[in-house]
């Protein structure tokens, strides 16, 4: 928890970086540079081959097939949408029965007490109001947001990952992270200008 609020919240202390420059600066990671859609997405299989975790691609527009070539893999944000809708049209539904059956008992149209025909309306918002809230909360935790600082926002020249190139950067915190072989691996897939990437916050 507290690294997570301090990797996305300035001002938040974080555990100690895993590398750390000569200006005893942590290291967010290494960035690499790449010219076309082709050239990331090969890059990005071999990143993906190699066993990193922690890594990502940036590009100015979607690129068709990259979440295969990054290796991703499905999300739970469904099953959690669908775990809390189920449990809120329960509850209401659970709520209802008791109420109309037991707590107050009460003729609703001339139905059998506990006749769950009136409880429609209300298992339905139950369950639509907290899918709503835990499918928008559920995506943003999962992707870390809302972020404040991005050590990679600090680089000028990344500043072009919304025009025209592409990058990949691994970053310190994968258990595989070595600055000299994640170079290696960067310059044998068609890297550019790969430099080493501090985090400044």
């Amino acid at each position: 928890m507290a690294m997570a609020l301090g990797t996305y919240i300035p001002g938040f202390s974080r555990p100690p970086a895993r590398f750390v420059t000569e200006d005893r600066k942590p290291v967010h990671g290494i960035v690499a540079e790449f010219d076309t859609p082709a050239d990331v997405y090969h890059a990005a299989e071999k990143v993906r081959d190699a066993g990193f975790r922690r890594w990502d691609v940036y590009t100015p527009f979607p690129i068709h097939g990259i979440e295969e070539a990054m290796g991703f893999k499905r999300t739970a944000l469904p099953l959690l949408v669908a775990a809390i809708g189920f449990s809120g049209a329960g509850l209401g539904l659970l709520f209802q029965y008791w109420v109309t059956k037991t707590d107050y008992p009460m003729v609703v149209q001339g139905k059998p007490f506990g006749s769950w025909e009136s409880f429609v309306p209300i298992m339905f918002e139950l369950g639509v109001l907290p899918s709503a809230f835990a499918a928008l909360f559920g995506m943003l935790m999962l992707n870390g947001l809302p972020r404040f600082h991005h050590p990679l926002l600090s680089r000028p020249s990344f500043w072009r990952a919304s025009d025209d190139r592409f990058y990949i950067c691994i970053e310190a915190e994968d258990k595989q992270f070595h600055p000299d072989r994640v170079r290696k691996l960067l310059e044998d897939s068609g890297g550019k200008n790969i430099d080493l990437v501090e985090d400044d916050a």
